[in-house]
């Protein structure tokens, strides 16, 4: 169990992966690593990162959209192009901030197996046709290693159209927390059924672990729904609060019925430890 990798658990005959959320294996790890992120390459991982559009229509792997939280520069991350962001550094460590740019030549070592999500954080009104272009500049010959995902469907509109070749996914997670809240889960099960038979096609959906959870209790196993279409369904953010001790016991209740759901992927910021304490529970 020591040498837990953190790619995948197994429970019934169904691997799950276990996807290293911004870039960390572990919560110690620096955000948005770019070492992690070779070393996933050779693993065969699967990552996230998210990025945020610069006013030259690039991006720049960052949450947030102000520079102020992540990195010594301040102001919004779209009124910065990459000779302004060029100097500053991330307040983790002391370190580059890594651009699209960086993000293309990395690519090309990676692992067949391995999975790169792109979390576009600003919606296609913010990114527009400058930002689409870029992307199909730079990923033009890169289609199994990355998956380009949003909550804004007019974006993922966009790269299908532009990059019909790359992968897609959509993160309704939001939007179905507030029908639910309004309207309530039939409202929800037949706004998710449109949203993958919709025009995005999408690879994979997003959805909060906890929203899953609540809607198998009341008699909606949205993981079900999603893969009677055909689509992937990733499970975010399980973190353990003690990655050395393992899963609590309220938490291995909730992990345990998320996995017996059978999600393709959960999104966590401690996988390895995540996979060691599930293989420890499972053992008794």
């Amino acid at each position: 169990m020591a040498d837990a990798r953190g790619l995948r658990i197994e429970f019934e005959n169904h691997a799950t992966l276990l996807k290293w959320h911004r870039l960390r294996r572990r919560m110690a790890d620096p955000l948005f690593s770019a070492e992690v992120m070779a070393e996933g390459f050779k693993a065969g991982a699967s990552m996230e990162l998210d990025l945020r559009v610069r006013a030259d229509g690039g991006f720049v792997v960052l949450h947030d959209k102000d520079l102020e939280g992540e990195t010594t520069g301040h102001g919004l991350i779209t009124q910065n192009s990459l000779a302004d962001l060029s100097d500053l550094r991330m307040k983790d460590g002391n370190r580059p901030l890594l651009y699209s740019e960086d993000l293309a030549a990395m690519l090309q070592s990676a692992h067949p197996d391995a999975l790169l999500q792109f979390d576009m954080k600003d919606d296609y009104e913010v990114i527009g046709e400058k930002g689409i272009a870029h992307l199909a500049e730079h990923l033009q010959k890169i289609s199994a290693s990355v998956i380009v995902s949003a909550g804004s469907l007019d974006l993922i509109l966009a790269v299908k159209e532009k990059l019909p070749h790359l992968r897609r996914g959509i993160d309704p997670s939001d939007k179905l927390g507030d029908i639910y809240r309004t309207e309530g889960w039939i409202a929800v099960e037949k706004e998710l059924l449109a949203d993958l038979r919709g025009p995005t096609e999408p690879e994979t959906i997003y959805l909060y672990w906890p929203m899953l959870l609540d809607a198998a209790k009341a008699g909606l196993d949205m993981i079900a729904l999603c893969h009677s279409e055909g689509k992937l369904v990733d499970a975010w953010t399980f973190t353990l609060k003690d990655p050395d001790g393992g899963f609590s016991d309220a938490e291995w209740a909730n992990f345990s019925t998320l996995v017996a759901l059978k999600p393709d992927q959960i999104t966590t910021d401690e996988a390895p430890a995540t996979e060691r304490a599930w293989l420890k529970r499972m053992a008794g």
